[in-house]
């Protein structure tokens, strides 16, 4: 039987837009789904101060005059939505998804953009709570998002207002949602660090399309309109996506391949390949060119080795890697936990190759050794960028003890990898520079990437590296004896590892 594909989603980000303004840009988008003259789109807003009142509210709900708002420059509208009253205002994410509803009955579709909110909070490890006959969404009793829906003609607008890092403030002028006790919180606010709207923003379009079923449009184009046209990869495999994440949760691990956003995360899934996360998915470091979370990590799980090895051995993996956050705050930098990883899945999967990429441990010998003594068939540690940058790009990092963790694993006589990202500013002289200190102290495999920036809090790109060049560097490497040597504008560090493995001395497709 042929398989249904999944529905188009155009996702449109707006930027901060006055309330107004985009209340009439989304009856226009209404307008031409209902004509049939355009895919179902979902709408990212971010609004100025404004207080709302939806066809249930009226000025009984307001705890200040609506002119008393104005003179505190707040904005306040009637609209069409259901609900009562509302705030929208800075360090909100606001959704509208304007989209052609099959089924009449709004209640599943109220429970999927409930879910919606759920499945990006879980990735941010709050639980969701709901409330019987309440739409929106709760965290320890306090509420967090606030559904209000209008339906034209079976067409859908408004819809979520999350709060990630807003100003309570807003909330004490009105009586949200009618309910005159209700505590109003943000995701900052419970998680107790900050956040980054645009990775928040991506991770709801990734929860939107899973539990909603679409395939998102060029999701690169929308993150970086300035991206050249050799990024834009074509949309994913989205089944293999939501199967191979749907299967990584019964086991409660984490990869960094979802983590860092990376843009092959729709092919390796597909491939049946995946890059396991250990020691959590919060980092202790800032380097300012990573999309993986910042901030406290929770205390390290003795059960993970064991569920990263039977996950290996139920999904059938012939090569599995393995990486991590950077756990500055453990004794062992997390050495230990590695180690325990890799006896376990060679327990359970001994036809199985493993391969590691691991922090510096500080530069820890002992740490290093426990790593080593475990045997990887692959110890990968990064570079990541030329020695110039690292103050800029790695500032609780090191050029020369990163060179020295390299070498240190080289004299192991185990098989070494490390990789750069281009684009940061490097110029072509330092480059070369550090392949030849690469080489010089026993790496054997390389990985060349381009640099992609998160968003718009990490450094910036300095120049997008056109594929030839990337071919050019290739060969040179090549040329210096590198064993394996994948270079292309999306590699990263894992991508391919298992062709990169058995492909060494010959080049690799990208």
């Amino acid at each position: 039987m042929k398989k249904h594909p999944l529905p188009d989603l155009e996702v449109l980000d707006w930027g901060r837009v006055d309330y107004g303004k985009a209340l009439s840009r989304q009856k226009a988008l209404v307008e031409e789904r209902i004509a049939g003259s355009s895919a179902d789109r979902l709408v990212l807003v971010e609004h100025s101060p404004v207080v709302t009142l939806g066809r249930s509210g009226s000025l009984r709900d307001l705890r200040i005059s609506d002119e008393a708002l104005r003179q505190k420059g707040v904005g306040f509208h009637y609209t069409d939505r259901g609900g009562m009253a509302t705030f929208h205002g800075p360090g909100q994410m606001v959704a509208y998804p304007i989209l052609k509803l099959e089924n009449k009955d709004l209640h599943p579709y109220v429970k999927a953009l409930q879910n919606t909110v759920a499945s990006l909070l879980r990735d941010y490890d709050l639980e969701a709570e709901f409330r019987d006959g309440s739409p929106g969404v709760w965290v320890n009793s306090a509420k967090v998002a606030s559904i209000g829906l209008a339906v034209r003609r079976g067409v859908t607008y408004h819809g979520v207002a999350l709060n990630v890092n807003v100003d309570p403030e807003g909330f004490r002028w009105i009586i949200p949602c009618g309910q005159a006790n209700q505590a109003i919180t943000s995701m900052e606010k419970e998680l107790g660090y900050p956040l980054d709207g645009s990775e928040v923003k991506d991770r709801f379009v990734r929860a939107f399309c899973r539990t909603l079923h679409y395939v998102e449009l060029s999701p690169l184009f929308r993150r970086s309109p300035g991206y050249p046209a050799w990024l834009i990869r074509p949309p994913s495999e989205t089944g293999a996506v939501y199967r191979m994440e749907e299967r990584l949760r019964q086991w409660a691990l984490a990869t960094v391949c979802e983590t860092a956003r990376c843009p092959n995360l729709g092919e390796c899934f597909a491939r049946n390949t995946a890059t396991f996360m250990i020691l959590g998915t919060r980092c202790t470091r800032r380097c300012r060119f990573c999309a993986v979370d910042k901030g406290s990590p929770l205390p390290v799980d003795p059960e993970e080795p064991e569920r990263v090895a039977a996950a290996a051995n139920a999904l059938k993996f012939k090569h599995v890697v393995v990486t991590s956050v950077t756990r500055d705050d453990l004794a062992d930098g997390g050495a230990g936990q590695f180690a325990r990883t890799i006896r376990r899945v060679r327990e359970r999967c001994p036809d199985a190759r493993v391969e590691v990429l691991v922090p510096d441990f500080g530069g820890s010998l002992a740490s290093l050794g426990e790593v080593l003594d475990a045997r990887p068939d692959v110890f990968n540690h990064n570079l990541e960028t030329v020695a110039r940058l690292y103050p800029a790009v790695r500032p609780q990092a090191r050029y020369l003890r990163s060179l020295g963790v390299i070498e240190y694993a080289g004299r192991t006589g185990l098989r070494v990898k490390s990789g750069l990202m281009l684009g940061l500013g490097e110029a072509g002289r330092e480059v070369m520079e550090a392949l030849k200190e690469l080489k010089r102290r026993g790496c054997h495999d390389l990985t060349l990437g381009q640099y992609m920036a998160p968003s718009g809090k990490h450094i910036p790109v300095a120049r997008y590296v056109p594929p030839e060049e990337f071919e050019r560097w290739a060969e040179r490497a090549r040329s210096m004896g590198f064993k394996g040597v994948l270079a292309g504008p999306l590699v990263r560090s894992s991508y391919r590892a298992h062709e990169m493995f058995e492909g060494a001395g010959r080049p690799l497709a990208r």
